[in-house]
């Protein structure tokens, strides 16, 4: 483990250690919510809530899909733990309510939260500062399949611009399989997003933090069974493999996690997220794929397994990044 990562949990433990958990207040955990990714965000929001009662939180679900958000503002939370994924919960909707109801919440804000939820957006931005991204076109139903293929080469990826979790995902191996691929997103999603197929290793490397101070956990290399991080071999499949430490070179590490970071900054997230990236196996240039600002906390999700690798347990991570609105509320006043 590098230095930087061991400074990184020892100031969490520390920062813990001096932390009076009733000045936390009431909390509310968001979770289920009214996404494709419902059924994770319960699996996360239900991890989260239990790591908190177990350090002596005063924390309560509250599930935006079943209760309408309006309602936050007659619990009298303190503050907010944001377990949901997808749209309503990951894409500035529910960030923007929070900050009207003067509530602080872990997270990015609502622009880079809006941003990155948005891959066409994501990549722009990335693009604009320099930052290796697939080549991509956005697909309409009148797109010329073969000039598209021509253009991004095969295989390609087709992809809804707003889902996560892979739903709606095609890897597209020939331009007749193009039609079906688009119909598919687009049944989920307005803006669907064709991308360049990297051939490679694929990795995922989590951040933390904010501007100057925010900073790249260790990087995981995830090996799904035949090649396909579906939904079901991210969430359920025990035959997924994830590698941490990854096993490349300390400097193939350093790329990965620089990009990642870049990345982060780029968008202005804050508190945490995740990077997704390949590894060309041609050329070894790493590609970011997307920003994930609200990572699932799952049992087999990657945040909480890159910060266990840098010393900091689940329920550890959980109440840090809580403690992380104190200074929001700081901000607010200020």
């Amino acid at each position: 483990m590098s230095k930087q990562l061991m400074d990184w949990g020892q100031r969490v433990q520390a920062q813990l250690s001096g932390l009076d958990v009733k000045s936390l207040g009431r909390v509310g955990v968001l979770l289920g919510g009214r996404s494709g990714e419902r059924e994770i965000s319960l699996m996360s929001g239900n991890g989260v809530l239990e790591a908190l009662l177990s350090k002596g939180v005063d924390a309560h679900p509250f599930d935006t899909g079943l209760r309408c958000p309006t309602e936050l503002a007659g619990e009298k939370f303190d503050r907010i733990f944001i377990s949901l994924h997808g749209r309503y919960g990951e894409d500035g909707t529910i960030q923007g309510l929070l900050e009207l109801l003067n509530l602080p919440y872990t997270g990015s804000a609502v622009l880079a939260s809006a941003l990155a939820i948005d891959k066409i957006a994501t990549k722009q931005i990335w693009l604009s500062n320099g930052l290796s991204t697939p080549e991509f076109e956005e697909l309409t139903a009148t797109s010329d399949w073969n000039v598209v293929a021509k253009k991004l080469g095969l295989p390609l990826i087709v992809k809804p611009a707003h889902e996560g979790s892979s739903l709606g995902l095609t890897k597209v191996k020939s331009v007749d399989e193009l039609p079906a691929a688009y119909a598919l997103a687009a049944g989920l999603d307005k803006k669907v997003i064709a991308e360049t197929c990297i051939i490679g290793d694929e990795l995922t490397c989590p951040l933390v933090g904010q501007g100057n101070t925010a900073e790249a956990l260790p990087v995981i290399k995830i090996i799904p069974p035949q090649a396909n991080y579906d939904f079901h071999n991210k969430y359920y499949s025990d035959e997924t493999k994830y590698l941490c430490p990854t096993g490349f070179a300390p400097e193939v590490n350093a790329e990965i996690q620089a990009l990642a970071l870049a990345a982060y900054k780029a968008l202005g997230c804050r508190t945490w997220g995740r990077a997704d990236v390949m590894l060309d196996q041609k050329t070894g240039k790493p590609y970011l794929l997307e920003m994930n600002t609200s990572p699932g906390m799952t049992s087999h999700s990657l945040v909480p397994m890159a910060a266990k690798a840098a010393g900091v347990e689940y329920a550890d991570l959980t109440l840090w990044l809580l403690s992380q609105t104190l200074e929001q509320k700081v901000e607010s006043k200020g």
